[in-house]
């Protein structure tokens, strides 16, 4: 999607800083962080919501999650919340499927 933010930053267009990157996915930290650790995990494939999905997306929707996991356990971090929102009536500011990795404490 051509003017897709997420889309441009995930193809490396905007010369962000990754603390995560496989062929499918992304983790950057948030620009505007509501906790002292805010990241997206961001697929590179666009699909614009969970509202979205279809079945075969199931395996990239996994590896997000499992991604999520595994940063989170490389900063140390013993808790944390993932959060998805869906919809503009949800919250949704930027469509594209992203998952907000969100921490009130730094690591360890």
């Amino acid at each position: 999607m051509p003017d897709c933010i997420f889309c441009k930053i995930s193809a490396g267009e905007l010369g962000t800083e990754f603390l995560y990157e496989d062929e499918d996915l992304v983790i950057f930290k948030d620009i505007n962080p509501k906790a002292v650790t805010h990241l997206l995990a961001v697929p590179k494939k666009h699909i614009a919501s969970i509202a979205e999905m279809e079945d075969s997306h199931t395996h990239l929707i996994g590896k997000l999650f499992l991604a999520c996991k595994k940063i989170a356990d490389k900063l140390g971090l013993k808790g944390y919340n993932l959060h998805v929102n869906v919809g503009k009536e949800g919250g949704q500011e930027i469509f594209h499927i992203h998952v907000h990795l969100l921490s009130k404490f730094s690591q360890n």
